[in-house]
Formats: C-alpha cells, sequence, structure tokens
C-alpha cells in the first residue's frame, strides 16, 4: 500500500528525469507539488511510477463521491463531459437535461447520437485507484479524483457497451477493442496514475512496458494533483 515517503520517492524521481533546466529548479525546490506540471516521455513517466501489489480491502464505489456539480451550474460532473466532448453539440434544457448532439467514442471507433447510448469512464477507474492508493486518500480526495475536470485524459465519454466491457480493468486485462486507440489509451492511463501519485502493478507494468514499445515515445505534460 501507498505511503506518504513512497510518494515522496516517487515525486523525486520525476523531478530527476526532466530536462536539466527544469530538473536545476526542481532540486532547489526540493520536491515537486500538487499544482506543479511535470513533462516526461510516456516510457520514462511509466518507469517512475512506483510497483506496488494491489489490495482492494475494503472497497466500495460508495467511497468516491462522482458527479457532483462543483460550481452549481446545474449540471454534474457526467453532463460536463458530455457537453465538452460532443462532436456535435447537444441542446441543453432545464436541469441540464442534454437533446440531440453527437459524439465519438474512441474505445470502438463509433459515432452516437444519443447522450443516453454513453457512458462516462473513469480512464483509471475507481477500483483500480482503490487498489493503486486511493485507499490511504481523504473522502475529499477521493471526490476530487472521481470528479476531476481540470484534465481531460482523466474523464471519457465513449459508448456504454465498450465501457461496461472494460468495467474496473486495467490494460493487462482490457484493451480499446478499436486498435488505432491503443497507444492513446495506454499513454493516458500512465499520465492518469502520474497526475494522482497512483501506484501500478508488476503485472500491469510489464504489459505497458510491453504495450508501448509500439508505440510513439510521445511526451505527457502532468499537472500533479497530489
Amino acid at each position: 500500500m501507498r505511503t506518504a515517503r513512497s510518494a515522496t520517492a516517487v515525486l523525486s524521481v520525476l523531478a530527476a528525469l526532466l530536462s536539466p533546466t527544469a530538473a536545476h529548479a526542481a532540486a532547489t525546490e526540493r520536491h515537486a507539488a500538487p499544482g506543479d506540471s511535470v513533462t516526461l516521455p510516456v516510457r520514462d513517466a511509466l518507469a517512475a511510477l512506483p510497483v506496488q501489489t494491489e489490495n482492494r480491502t475494503g472497497y466500495e464505489r460508495t467511497k468516491f463521491r462522482h458527479w457532483t456539480d462543483a460550481d452549481r451550474d446545474g449540471c454534474n460532473t457526467r453532463l460536463e463531459v458530455l457537453k465538452a466532448e460532443a462532436v456535435s453539440a447537444p441542446v441543453q434544457g432545464p436541469n441540464c437535461v442534454l437533446t440531440g448532439g453527437s459524439w465519438y467514442s474512441p474505445y470502438d471507433d463509433r459515432y452516437l447520437d444519443s447522450a443516453s447510448m454513453l457512458d462516462v469512464d473513469h480512464l483509471v477507474p475507481l477500483a483500480e485507484a482503490w487498489d493503486s492508493g486511493a485507499s490511504q486518500w481523504t473522502a475529499k480526495e477521493r471526490e476530487l479524483y472521481a470528479n476531476d475536470l481540470d484534465d481531460a485524459r482523466d474523464l471519457i465519454a465513449v459508448s456504454a457497451a465498450s465501457n461496461r466491457s472494460k468495467a474496473d480493468k486495467d490494460p493487462s486485462e482490457w484493451m480499446p477493442p478499436y486498435a488505432g486507440y491503443r497507444c492513446q489509451y495506454d499513454t493516458d492511463w500512465v499520465a492518469d496514475k502520474m497526475r494522482w501519485g497512483l501506484s501500478i502493478d508488476a503485472t500491469e507494468r510489464d504489459v505497458l512496458t510491453q504495450q508501448l514499445v509500439g508505440c510513439p515515445d510521445w511526451p505527457i505534460t502532468v499537472t500533479l494533483a497530489r
């Protein structure tokens, strides 16, 4: 299970892998902190993630309060994602009811013309986050994770069928049916775990390492949430 000292160690590794100029600044500050931005090639970012055995003891989905309306505009997190990711904008009615519009589901390369046909997926599922360190977070931190609108990679509108096929699986157990999206999926998975200081298990690390060999070593920029 993740400890405060392991979190500090991860951030120190990330700082050491920055560009020379940024690394010097990071060394001066000693540790990266929430709100700091870190840029790394995805393979280096993966290598910097702590490897821990997963533990689902005590997990309940209700421990992640989700689909809140943080800005109190009448649209909860799920609806905010649907509005932001629409290919053609839906009409917003009273109580943020969405009609019309269209969406692209990258998991299975499908266009959908009804909000009811989509789920908003936590790219790293709530159960996986729990297993990877969120069991030690405060309730407020878990709520922020479950409603993270500050990084577009963390929540994604996809077909309900593909999301339910994925369930709470990690990339060693499930990959998007559409092969053309898999490199992006792996890259975003690493970015999400990096952003929230989550660990990976050994099998997850090995599978991601193997899969990313066949992908561009894209640089990813992450603003640390923790």
